[in-house]
C-alpha cells in the first residue's frame, strides 16, 4: 500500500491544483465534462470493457475482471490523454489542445482466484473562456461597450480501490469503492469601458468531495474448444457532494475594486444538495482463442435529480445579463461497440504479427440539455498495442475522432458544435512476483 500511495500522491496534487484536463464550453454546467473511462486499452477500442475479461491487461471498467490475470503476476497501467477541439458556431471558429495524465492502476492477486487494484482516474473537467459584447442600443446607447466575460478551470479526480473473485471458474463478482475529490472555478465578468461605470463580477470556487462504489459481475460460458461468450454488468452508486462552495463578489472599474460580498456555503447545509447519478452498464463479448474478440457495451445514469441547475456554482451563467441557467440535466447514456484482432501473438519472425489491432465506435448522449436541446457524440477510435521486451508488457496507443454538438438541430439554433481528435498513449506492465523460490 505504501508504493500505492507514492504512486497516487502526485496525481493528488494535481487535482487540488485545478489542472484543466479537458477544455470545453459546454463545461461551464454542473461538475463539467464527464471524462471518458478507461486504460489506452479500453478507449482504443470505444471505450468497451463491462464483458471484457483479458489476462494481460487492466481492465478498470468493471471490477470483476480484475480476477481474470496469471495468479503470480504484479500488472500495473499509465497512460496519458490528450484533446485537440476545434470549435464552430455560425461564422466564430476556435481550437485548443490541452494534454494530461489518464489513469495510474497498480494490481496484484489476493489468494487464489481472487485479486485486487488500486488507481486514480479523472472523473470530470471543467475548461472553458469566452467573451461576447451587449448589443442592445438601449443600453449600450448610455453607458458605452460593455463586454461579459466568462472563464473556468478545474476538474474532479477519482482514487479507487477494488477487489473481485471468481467462483467455478466462470462468475466473477466485483466490488470497488472510489473517492471523488477537487477543485472548480468559476468566473463570470461585466466590464465597462467607460470608466463611470462599475461592472459586477461574480466567482466561485468550489471544494467538492463524495464517496461512492460500483459492483460488478462477469459470466464466462465456453463455445466449444476455442470461444467464449462473456456477458458483464456494473451498478455505481449514487451519492450526493460534499464539501463547500465560496461565492464572492466585485464592483470593479478601470480605476477600483471593491469586495461586495464574501459567501461560503456548505453543501452538506444546503435544503438542496447536488449529487453524482447513478449508472448501470451490460456488456457482451464474444472471444475467439486468441485471435480476436467483439465487444458491446450500454450505460445508462439519470442525472435529472442532481440538483446542478438549483445550486449555485453549479448552474451555468451564460446568457448576457442574465445569471440564469439555460442547462439542464436529463438522462445520460452510451452505446459503444470494440474488435481486437491479433494475427499471431507468438510469431518470431514478423514482429508486427504479434501486435494487437483495435477499432471501434460509440455514440453518446450528455447528462445535461442547452437551451432544450440534447448534446450528442459520435465518433471511432483505433488503436494498436506494441509488444516491449517480455511476457505482456506493452505500449498502447490510441486515437479517436469524433463530433459533439452542432448537429442538425443544433445548428438551426445555433448551438456550439465541436470537431475532436483525441489521443491516448499508455503503457501496461506485467511481471511475474509472487514466486515462492524452490532452491535454498
Amino acid at each position: 500500500m505504501a508504493l500505492a500511495f507514492c504512486l497516487l500522491l502526485p496525481l493528488s496534487v494535481l487535482a487540488d491544483d485545478g489542472v484543466t484536463s479537458s477544455y470545453s464550453p459546454y463545461s461551464i454546467y454542473g461538475i463539467g465534462d464527464l471524462m471518458t473511462p478507461g486504460t489506452a486499452y479500453n478507449h482504443s477500442m470505444g471505450g468497451v470493457g463491462i464483458a471484457n475479461r483479458n489476462r494481460k491487461y487492466l481492465n478498470p471498467l468493471n471490477p470483476a475482471s480484475v480476477t481474470a490475470r496469471d495468479t503470480l503476476a504484479f500488472m500495473a497501467d499509465f497512460s496519458v490523454h490528450g484533446e485537440n477541439k476545434y470549435y464552430f458556431q455560425g461564422n466564430m471558429r476556435s481550437a485548443h489542445n490541452s494534454v494530461n495524465i489518464n489513469d495510474l492502476i497498480i494490481s496484484f492477486p489476493i489468494w487464489r482466484s481472487s485479486a485486487m487494484m488500486v488507481g486514480v482516474r479523472p472523473l470530470s473537467s471543467t475548461g472553458f473562456g469566452y467573451r461576447t459584447e451587449y448589443t442592445d442600443p438601449a443600453i449600450i446607447g448610455r453607458t458605452g461597450k460593455i463586454t461579459y466575460e466568462a472563464e473556468g478551470t478545474g476538474g474532479l479526480y477519482q482514487v479507487f480501490l477494488g477487489a473481485g473473485v471468481t467462483f467455478w471458474k466462470r462468475l466473477s463478482l466485483g466490488a470497488e469503492a472510489s473517492y471523488s475529490f477537487g477543485h472548480i472555478k468559476k468566473e463570470y465578468r461585466q466590464v465597462f469601458a467607460n470608466a463611470s461605470y462599475s461592472g459586477a463580477n461574480t466567482y466561485y470556487e468550489l471544494s467538492l468531495s463524495s464517496f461512492t462504489g460500483r459492483f460488478g459481475l462477469q459470466y464466462e460460458q465456453p463455445l466449444g474448444k476455442r470461444a467464449k461468450l462473456c456477458i458483464g454488468a456494473t451498478y455505481a452508486l449514487g451519492n450526493k457532494i460534499g464539501g463547500y462552495v465560496e461565492k464572492f463578489k466585485l464592483s470593479s472599474s478601470t480605476a477600483s475594486s471593491d469586495t461586495l460580498f464574501v459567501h461560503v456555503d456548505t453543501l452538506s447545509h444546503l435544503g438542496v444538495q447536488p449529487r453524482l447519478a447513478s449508472e448501470l452498464g451490460v456488456g457482451i463479448s464474444l472471444r475467439v482463442d486468441d485471435k480476436w474478440m467483439l465487444e458491446f457495451d450500454y450505460t445508462r445514469s439519470d442525472w435529472t435529480k442532481c440538483n446542478f441547475s438549483t445550486v449555485d456554482g453549479f448552474a451555468a451563467n451564460t446568457s448576457v445579463g442574465i445569471g440564469k441557467s439555460i442547462f439542464s440535466t436529463t438522462v445520460s447514456e452510451t452505446y459503444r461497440l470494440g474488435f481486437e484482432l491479433v494475427p499471431n501473438r507468438n510469431d518470431i519472425r514478423y514482429y508486427m504479427r504479434t501486435c494487437a489491432y483495435r477499432a471501434g465506435v460509440y455514440y453518446r448522449r450528455d447528462y445535461y440539455k442547452l437551451d432544450g436541446y440534447d448534446i450528442h457524440s459520435i465518433g471511432m477510435t483505433v488503436g494498436m498495442t506494441f509488444p516491449v521486451f517480455r511476457l505482456h508488457n506493452g505500449l498502447t496507443a490510441a486515437l479517436e475522432g469524433g463530433r459533439r454538438g452542432g448537429f442538425t438541430a443544433g445548428v438551426a439554433n445555433n448551438l456550439i458544435g465541436e470537431w475532436y481528435f483525441n489521443f491516448t498513449v499508455g503503457l501496461n506492465i506485467f511481471d511475474i512476483w509472487f514466486q515462492k523460490p524452490r532452491y535454498e
